[in-house]
């Protein structure tokens, strides 16, 4: 039985981050011992693309993720289900999602795309968040154009009742005048706290597991305490 809320990484789009950052919570959280999860509901683009087979990866542990359903085309999975001539219900993946998260004390729920790609049916991602009523972490571009994106995010969520944790700002360099104040200016736009992933080494790109040690890094006490994770 889950101990704690669902965490939810979210992403303001497609690219962001999601996935490192999924991996350095999860691996993190693992470390601090806890029973630490990843779900991804549904992966598209698969082959090649596999986000829960990079987790575990980063993890260490082929049972650190799970994914319970995979399309090959890279598209919004509702499009992708109907582009494949595969059936694709809301119903199946949130059973799924709950499942999972039931037999996890720490559940950490991969978004797909943006909170308004369409998932299943009539029903988009941020309606999966709402559903499993999961703790978001917004995951944003650290470059120009993202407090609009973001705060937009913020907005939807807020909108739905959805709790957030606060902003990840990833592959945050300061190497111009919009990176170096985007996250202050977030933290005022949205009253969130705002954290900056610097862009990994080189030679940990290709290394899920140092990419995650990074993210882990990189995430302060102070965000991490905002986790709603039960400490002992």
């Amino acid at each position: 039985m889950t101990a704690t809320q669902p965490i939810a990484v979210v992403g303001t789009g497609t690219g962001v981050g999601k996935t490192i950052v999924t991996a350095g919570l999860t691996r993190l959280l693992r470390e601090a011992g806890h029973d630490a999860r990843a779900i991804k509901p549904a992966q598209t683009g698969h082959p090649p693309d596999d986000d829960a087979e990079f987790v575990a990866t980063a993890c260490d542990d082929p049972d650190a993720a799970t994914c319970p359903r995979y399309l090959e085309p890279a598209l919004a999975p509702r499009v992708a289900a109907e582009v494949a001539d595969e059936s694709l219900s809301y119903e199946t993946i949130r059973t799924a999602c709950e499942r999972e998260i039931d037999a996890t004390a720490v559940p950490i729920v991969e978004g797909i795309g943006g909170l308004r790609v369409p998932l299943a049916g009539d029903h988009e991602v941020i309606d999966l968040v709402a559903d499993l009523e999961a703790a978001t972490v917004v995951v944003t571009r650290s470059g120009l154009g993202t407090l609009n994106h973001t705060a937009l995010s913020v907005d939807a969520l807020e909108a739905r009742g959805i709790d957030i944790v606060g902003i990840v700002c990833n592959e945050y360099a300061g190497e111009t005048v919009a990176e170096r104040t985007n996250p202050d200016e977030l933290e005022r736009m949205t009253g969130y706290a705002v954290e900056t992933v610097p862009p990994l080494a080189d030679d940990a790109l290709s290394d899920p597991r140092q990419m995650a040690i990074g993210v882990g890094d990189a995430l302060l006490p102070a965000f991490r305490e905002l986790l709603p994770v039960e400490t002992s």
